[in-house]
C-alpha cells in the first residue's frame, strides 16, 4: 500500500494490526504516530481533538479493564491509498471490569460488547474517526440500566450545567475526511432497506431480510427473524417519528471469501416525541449517531436477502441528552 509500512500486507491487515498492538500489546504510545496529532474523534458521548485525548482515554480504558481483547470480525472499507482510505471496523470485545473507573467501583465482572469504528487513514495514520461503542450493553453487564447511568453519569460530572455534552449537531466537527463512501451495489441495498424502515415502510422488512436472519442489536441483545428486526427499528423510529434520517456514510463490499456486505453510518436528528424504546415523550431534542454492518445471500436463484446484521446505538447517550433538556 502506497504511503503505509509495508509490513502490512492490505488495509484490512493495517486496521486490525494497529488495534491489536496499540491495545493488546501495550503500545499505547504508537498513537503519537498512528493517529494526527489533531485528529477528531466523534462518539455518541461527545466529541475529542487530538491524539493526546486518545491516549488518555486508552490508558483509563485499560486501567480499568486490564484484559480487554479487541477481536476483529470485520473491516469494510473504501478508497485508495493514494486518495485515503475509510474503514468501517466490527469489534467484538472481552473484558473483566476489574478496577475502579468510569464504570463504578470494581465489580469482578466479564463482559462481552461490540465496538465500530470508522477511521479515515492516509499515509499510515488515522485523521479522522467515528466511534461507537455498545455502552448499553457494558452499563447492563454491569447491573446498571442505561437510563439510571446516564442520570448518574450527569451527577459525577458536576450537574447539568457542568456535565460532558453528548454528540449532536451542534457539538459535532469537521475533520480532513469529506468523502462519502462508494456507489457499490450492497451499500445501495442496505441504504435502501435502512430508508424504507425510516419512512415507516416496516415491510421493507419481511420484504428484504431472510426469515432466518441473524441480528445483533446494542445491548449486546441478539434476535432472528422478522420479528426481532421489526421489534427494535420499530421501537427507535417510534420514539423519534419526526426525526430527520440522514445516511452519512456508506459502503459496500464484495470480496472473494466473503459474503457480499455493507457498512452504513447514520443519524436521526428531531424531537423525542413519540412512545418508542425510551419511555414516554419528552420532546427533548435528540442526535442518535448509528452503524449498521450487514451481510447479504441467497441458497441459489432466489433474490438476495439481508442474512446477517449488526447495529449499534448508545442508549446511555441518548438518555443523557434527554435528562439533560428535561433535568
Amino acid at each position: 500500500m502506497k504511503g503505509f509500512s509495508n509490513r502490512f500486507t492490505d488495509f484490512p491487515d493495517y486496521i486490525i494490526g494497529i488495534t491489536r498492538e496499540i491495545w493488546e500489546d501495550r503500545g499505547i504510545a504508537t498513537l503519537h504516530d498512528y493517529y494526527a496529532k489533531d485528529i477528531p474523534v466523534r462518539s455518541p458521548s461527545g466529541v475529542t481533538i487530538g491524539n493526546e485525548s486518545v491516549i488518555a482515554a486508552t490508558m483509563a480504558t485499560l486501567a480499568e479493564f486490564p484484559d480487554r481483547q479487541l477481536l476483529g470480525e470485520d473491516v469494510i472499507w473504501s478508497g485508495t491509498p493514494e486518495t485515503g482510505m475509510l474503514s468501517s471496523h466490527r469489534i467484538l470485545s472481552t473484558a473483566t471490569h476489574a478496577t475502579d473507573g468510569l464504570y463504578g467501583p470494581a465489580t469482578g465482572r466479564k463482559l462481552t460488547y461490540r465496538i465500530i469504528a470508522d477511521c479515515h487513514a492516509n499515509g499510515n495514520q488515522i485523521n479522522d474517526e467515528w466511534l461507537i461503542r455498545d455502552q448499553t450493553a457494558i452499563v447492563r453487564q454491569l447491573g446498571w440500566d442505561p437510563k439510571d447511568f446516564a442520570r448518574d453519569l450527569i451527577t459525577r460530572e458536576g450537574g447539568p450545567e457542568h456535565a460532558s455534552q453528548p454528540l449532536t449537531s451542534a457539538t459535532d466537527t469537521k475533520g480532513p475526511y469529506l468523502g462519502r463512501g462508494n456507489d457499490n451495489e450492497w451499500g445501495e441495498r442496505l441504504a435502501d432497506i435502512l430508508s424504507r424502515i425510516m419512512n415507516a415502510d416496516m415491510a421493507a422488512i419481511p420484504n428484504s431480510y431472510d426469515r432466518a436472519a441473524h441480528l445483533e442489536f446494542p445491548g449486546h441483545v441478539t434476535g432472528h427473524g422478522h420479528s426481532d428486526a421489526d421489534k427494535f427499528w420499530m421501537g427507535l423510529r417510534a420514539a423519534f417519528p419526526t426525526a430527520k434520517f440522514e445516511i452519512n456514510h456508506q459502503i459496500g463490499r464484495a470480496d472473494p471469501t466473503m459474503p457480499p456486505r455493507a457498512a452504513i453510518r447514520w443519524s436521526l436528528t428531531g424531537k423525542h416525541d413519540g412512545w418508542g424504546s425510551f419511555g414516554a415523550p419528552t420532546h427533548a431534542d435528540v442526535h442518535v449517531m448509528g452503524i449498521t454492518h450487514a451481510e447479504f445471500g441467497t441458497f441459489g436463484a432466489a433474490e438476495p436477502t439481508l442474512r446477517r446484521e449488526w447495529t449499534l446505538i448508545d442508549d446511555t447517550a441518548i438518555w443523557k441528552q434527554i435528562l439533560l433538556a428535561t433535568g
